[in-house]
């Protein structure tokens, strides 16, 4: 197909047009009310996290294990690709890539915040803020906040898009993961209507992780450089922002988002090895440690808590909010994360998307949440006081307390910046393949359209709203998305049962194929003692 053809072929196609009307007209709704937007969905939201936390909780803890059960099954020997084929990346550029798209912005963002948070404030209301005790309760919810909930969630619908396309020959599109629930076909429309939800709800989710971003870029920009923290400034951080990640996807995977993804890598890296010898390292090994225990110990507890009795609001504030915002992230990651994981097996799969990014998180938070909390407990720096006015700040008033401030917030900012492009940039490619009958190689045209898109909307509810609006509108388009994640499992488990029944067959068919010569031979062989005459004519 000819690139004109190509780009006609993206324009007219219905999910690409409905789903860009549908952002088009909710920006507009910001921009030209911005009250009403905000009331109406923080009142939704709100309905949502009352009515459907436990839908949320129980259903990402089935996400969980679900996928350890096809990772260590007969399942996980099976190659997502022929039988002969290699993984394309390598190791280290696939999980830098991994790393870059599922945590974007967001680690950087609460890995000293949010258990200064919990430090300061303590999920339950029975323990002392700023405490031991409320020390290693707030390192042991950031683990799991950040932990493998989060990236079962990422892998479910990663594994499900890339064995069906790479195993099936199918599309890469969501509703091509649903084939497998009815041996009938679905419905044309149906499957263009759970198409468009997961590009709205990517756009969704992508905006509140790079609308936080930006928000603690301004922060940041502010608290070292005295520039101003205003939403005429956060428009500019954006539009730079833009041009960035507009550059890095039209280049492709294996240019742009590789190169910016494994420079993100050796960033993290080096800033977790700068900190870890320059902070309190005996204290930040044992608060890994110690995490570590209190994690897998308290693992299944956690992952049904609920407060039906106190009517405390902290796990609908937090947990609830966090497994909305990844469900939301989910198609974008899951397609890009299949995009890049051909050729590796369902174990290979599991293991490197849903244990290897969770231990990188979990050292991140180890070494900043818990070199934070040190200063606190020990040297008296009120850091988490400072966090409480402020989240955005929280990472660059802890730099405040090393040498080489300045040094250190200009490549925290870079970091940041790069997190984000990384993201966006990512995004923006795979809604030009979800919004192009699942090409792999959509039209710059089409990827050009959804960065104008991704930029306005994250404008908008920025400027309109703030952090609290990013988190409404996450929690609201993650509800219909979760049933179709439930539905995803039910189709990749029977299409994984017929394959390996399949496979049986056809072994047993090859084992019995030699008995069964042997049976015609000897079967002829009597024949030929019985009669005589027939043998000696023979002969």
């Amino acid at each position: 197909m000819t690139k004109k053809n190509l780009e006609r072929a993206s324009f007219n196609n219905p999910i690409f047009k409905i789903s860009a009307t549908i952002v088009t007209l909710f920006a507009l709704w910001g921009m030209l009310s911005p009250q009403s937007m905000t009331k109406n969905a923080a009142a939704v939201a709100n309905y949502i996290g009352n009515s459907f936390g436990w839908f949320y909780m129980s259903s990402v803890a089935f996400f969980v294990a679900f996928c350890l059960f096809l990772a260590f099954s007969k399942y996980g020997k099976i190659k997502l690709g022929q039988e002969n084929e290699k993984p394309e990346f390598s190791f280290f550029a696939w999980i830098s890539m991994l790393f870059a798209a599922g945590f974007g912005a967001g680690i950087v963002f609460w890995g000293v915040a949010e258990p200064m948070t919990h430090f300061a404030n303590p999920p339950t209301g029975n323990i002392e803020p700023q405490s031991a005790e409320a020390a290693r309760v707030a390192m042991n919810y950031s683990f799991f906040n950040w932990g493998l909930h989060q990236w079962a969630i990422f892998t479910l619908v990663g594994l499900a898009l890339a064995y069906f396309q790479f195993r099936k020959k199918s599309k890469l599109l969501i509703s091509e993961t649903l084939d497998g629930v009815s041996k009938k076909k679905m419905n044309k429309t149906l499957k263009r209507s759970i198409n468009i939800l997961a590009v709205v709800a990517t756009v969704t989710g992508v905006a509140t992780s790079l609308g936080m971003g930006v928000l603690q870029i301004n922060a940041g920009l502010s608290h070292v450089f005295s520039l101003p923290n205003t939403g005429r400034m956060q428009i500019g951080i954006i539009g730079l922002m833009f041009v960035l990640f507009t550059l890095s996807a039209i280049t492709g995977v294996n240019k742009g988002i590789k190169i910016l993804s494994n420079l993100n890598m050796v960033l993290v890296v080096g800033f977790m090895l700068f900190f870890l010898f320059n902070g309190p390292t005996v204290f930040i090994l044992e608060t890994f440690v110690l995490g570590i225990g209190d994690y897998l110990t308290n693992f299944v507890g956690m992952s049904f808590q609920m407060s039906p009795y106190s009517g405390e609001t902290w796990v609908k504030e937090w947990t609830v909010f966090y497994w909305a915002w990844v469900i939301t992230w989910s198609p974008f990651v899951g397609s890009f994360v299949a995009r890049i994981s051909r050729g590796r097996t369902i174990r290979q799969f599991v293991s490197g998307v849903m244990i290897v990014p969770p231990l990188i998180a979990f050292v991140w938070m180890s070494i900043f949440g818990g070199t934070g909390i040190y200063m606190d407990l020990f040297q008296n720096t009120a850091l988490s006081t400072a966090v409480s006015e402020n989240v955005a700040t929280a990472i660059f008033v802890f730099l405040e307390q090393f040498p080489l401030y300045g040094l250190l917030s200009a490549l925290m900012l870079a970091l940041i910046m790069i997190f984000l492009v990384t993201s966006a940039d990512s995004t923006v490619y795979v809604l030009g393949i979800m919004t192009s009958d699942g090409n792999e190689n959509p039209s710059n045209v089409v990827k050009g359209i959804w960065a104008v898109l991704i930029a306005v909307i994250t404008g908008v509810l920025i400027v309109s709203s703030g952090l609290q609006g990013l988190q409404s509108v996450a929690l609201i388009a993650a509800l219909p998305f979760t049933v179709i994640m439930l539905l995803i499992s039910v189709s990749l488990m029977k299409s994984l049962s017929q394959e390996k029944f399949e496979v049986q067959n056809e072994e047993q068919a090859v084992e019995l194929q030699p008995a069964q010569t042997s049976l015609k031979t000897s079967t002829k062989e009597g024949e030929r003692l019985k009669n005589p005459k027939e043998s000696s004519v023979e002969i």
